[in-house]
């Protein structure tokens, strides 16, 4: 769950691409390995050509069958035809979290189930699995043909939602299915899954183990972390049976062996305008890394208090920090001249060979995306209101309406299809802590009224003649929406029982809901609708010169990358692809962030320290990928991504083969920590058994 070694990685992106000459595009075309490809169009003839490899289609369906997607963003697989789920331990975090309380600190402890009745119900993860892909290009296609505008969304939204609702029936308990853009909306697909809704916790590690050299060490290599957990989906309260698992090979991968990593990546923008990168670099993620340094100064601030406030803010400060090292990652690819001058070589291809209306159109809209970024970050995306509590009394508001209209006419998150999900998050048990939550929302109401301005009319109506901090505390102290069944009345009685309510935060979600949905429609139509028609006619013109060779922006779908294990060179030393356990031992101080738990110090004399740890490979993947299994040839997990190194951060707008690399968890790693740091002989022998 990291990131890497910041400033100079501009000089040498600048010199990587100068010595191409062709820039970025020559780059992607002589590196067959690069890609994040979608199980129906494999590259089979490169993976043939390059590695003597084939995947036919009964090992496709195989992989995809076994590989998992967490509803909450990341990764995983089933091990065990018992349901069991390999998945990083920074993915189980929110679960881990909502299990823990100041007397039972499952976080920083640690947890192993050493029998089935001891494993722990997640107060809201749900996985899911995909069964099937349908072409649904057409049916969208249709029904926006001539519209424009707002039309055009509603019109778009409402086919989706026509197309999950018939997907789902009547088996919503069990079913999700997902309209998914690919090419930027040049092909839509129906991705339909299995939905497990009941999910336990069987082992993560502590934190100090799981994240081992903090934030120093995120996005770089050597590491030296155990960031791995199990959970088990569990259907009609027993353990669910599953038709297709990767079995584990504690032998691991030797160095340059073949290895796949099938996941969930999250979403890159490779195939973005020039024009649209412009508007990323120069507001996006400004904003956000403004955003998101001075979050963790809060946080970091809050955890300072004692040592319950750092527990409760541990998770929160982790993700910031991680989020705020990717964003200025990414930053640092888009200021870099050769970056931007590789993308306009291959954009002026394109357009040499196709009408330049679409591109024009992007450029046209991209002032007023800049215009709307600050207001929409703050009121549609809730970042001027950051706290848990005011989420849960905007979602039971927009919920009460939205759900008052005919499923095709809601906003799409809150269409049928999607109802299941949105209820079992919306009653998590997970604890709330008053205490935190003010700090957040005095933080978040401060740059409120900073970023929009004192007599901003949303701003007066927010805070009147109060400040940031009494009117926080008010609305705090003052709601009830942290009682579970508070939420499931107001659910249950819907617009009528939501209006009728004097909680203070869902009153301040009311007034602030006009001018959030205001600033999101002007978004979606004078923005995204004109980026999506113009990325249809952009996508038409990529399939018309290249077809289906090149592979989609990620989506969080299920996608496959292929790589083999190897180091690199950089600053004139070459960069081995493995660590052992014993590196662990030696790289501890007995300080944070390298402190080792009671369970690793204790287990020094029998832990095998020549166990391969971490891994690095070529595979091309993002955020979203955390948690994907490592699969050999044969369909067995060989390793466990986590992170990318520093070179990784990029990768949302391109990849990098000399320097990009993918970091995994060896396979003998999680064998031997369990069995002789963790003593859970009996997970050992599930995830080992033919």
């Amino acid at each position: 769950m990291s990131l890497r070694l910041p400033l100079a990685r501009h000089a040498r992106l600048s010199m990587l691409a100068a010595a191409l000459g062709g820039g970025l595009a020559s780059l992607a075309s002589a590196h067959a390995a690069e890609g994040m490809w979608t199980l129906d169009n494999l590259p089979r003839t490169a993976l043939q050509q390059q590695y003597g490899f084939a995947p036919d289609q009964a090992w496709v369906d195989h992989a995809m069958q076994a590989s998992v997607r967490l509803a909450g963003g990341c990764s995983g697989s089933f091990v065990s035809p018992d349901g069991l789920v390999l998945t990083n331990a920074h993915c189980v975090v929110g679960c881990v979290q909502g299990l823990s309380s100041a007397q039972r600190d499952l976080q920083n402890d640690g947890f192993v189930a050493r029998t089935r009745g001891e494993e722990l119900q997640c107060p809201a993860e749900e996985l899911n699995v995909l069964r099937e892909i349908t072409d649904v290009t057409g049916r969208i296609a249709g029904a926006t043909d001539g519209r424009s505008g707002q039309a055009f969304i509603e019109a778009r939204n409402a086919e989706k939602g026509r197309i999950e609702s018939e997907c789902v029936g009547d088996a919503a308990a069990t079913t999700r299915c997902d309209v998914v853009e690919l090419y930027n909306g040049g092909r839509q697909h129906l991705y339909r899954y299995h939905r497990y809704s009941d999910v336990r916790m069987v082992f993560t590690p502590e934190y100090d183990i799981g994240f081992f050299g903090g934030d120093p060490d995120n996005f770089n290599f050597p590491r030296y972390n155990l960031d791995a957990a199990l959970l088990r989906a569990y259907e009609n309260g027993e353990p669910a049976q599953v038709a297709n698992h990767f079995r584990l090979e504690p032998a691991g991968a030797e160095p340059g062996e073949l290895v796949m990593v099938t996941g969930h990546p999250g979403r890159t923008q490779r195939q973005l305008t020039v024009a649209q990168l412009e508007t990323v670099r120069d507001a996006t993620l400004i904003n956000t890394l403004l955003w998101l340094a001075e979050r963790r100064a809060m946080l970091g601030e809050y955890g300072r208090r004692d040592p319950e406030a750092a527990r409760q803010a541990q998770s929160d400060l982790t993700f910031t920090d991680n989020s705020y090292k990717v964003v200025r990652g990414q930053l640092q690819a888009l200021l870099d001249p050769a970056v931007f001058a590789g993308k306009r070589e291959e954009q002026a291809r394109l357009r040499a060979r196709a009408d330049a209306a679409p591109w024009d159109a992007v450029a046209a809209v991209q002032p007023l995306a800049r215009e709307l970024a600050v207001p929409y970050m703050l009121l549609e995306q809730g970042r001027g209101f950051d706290s848990r509590l005011f989420s849960i009394a905007r979602t039971l508001l927009r919920a009460g309406d939205e759900r008052a209209k005919p499923s095709d006419a809601r906003l799409p998150e809150y269409q049928d299809a999607g109802q299941g999900r949105l209820r079992q998050t919306l009653m998590s048990s997970a604890p709330l802590y008053p205490e935190f939550e003010i700090a957040k929302l005095t933080w978040s109401l401060t740059k409120l009224r900073e970023l929009l301005g004192t007599d901003d009319p949303v701003v007066g109506q927010v805070l009147g003649a109060r400040s940031p901090a009494q009117v926080a505390k008010a609305l705090v102290e003052g709601t009830r929406l942290a009682d579970v069944a508070e939420r499931e009345r107001l659910w249950a009685g819907g617009a009528a029982a939501v209006s009728a309510s004097d909680d203070p935060l869902l009153r301040l979600a009311r007034a602030i809901d006009a001018p959030a949905r205001a600033v999101r429609a002007r978004q979606e139509s004078e923005v995204a609708a004109v980026e999506s028609r113009a990325a249809q006619q952009i996508a038409k013109a990529r399939f018309d010169t290249l077809g289906t060779t090149v592979y989609p922006d990620a989506t969080f779908t299920l996608r496959l990358s292929y790589g083999d294990v190897a180091g690199w060179q950089e600053g004139g030393r070459e960069i081995p692809p493995f660590t052992e356990i014993g590196g662990l031992y030696a790289r501890a101080t007995g300080a944070k962030p390298y402190a080792l738990t009671p369970r690793w110090l204790e287990a020094e004399g029998t832990v095998d320290k020549t166990t391969r740890f971490n891994f690095v490979s070529t595979n091309d993947i993002i955020g979203g990928n955390s948690g994907s299994p490592v699969i050999n040839r044969d369909a067995r997990v060989v390793g466990l991504a986590f992170d990318g190194n520093i070179h990784s951060l990029g990768g949302n707008f391109w990849y990098d083969p000399r320097l990009n690399r993918t970091v995994s968890v060896h396979s003998a790693a999680i064998v031997e920590a369990l069995k002789s740091v963790y003593a859970a002989d009996t997970l050992v022998e599930e995830l080992l058994a033919e």
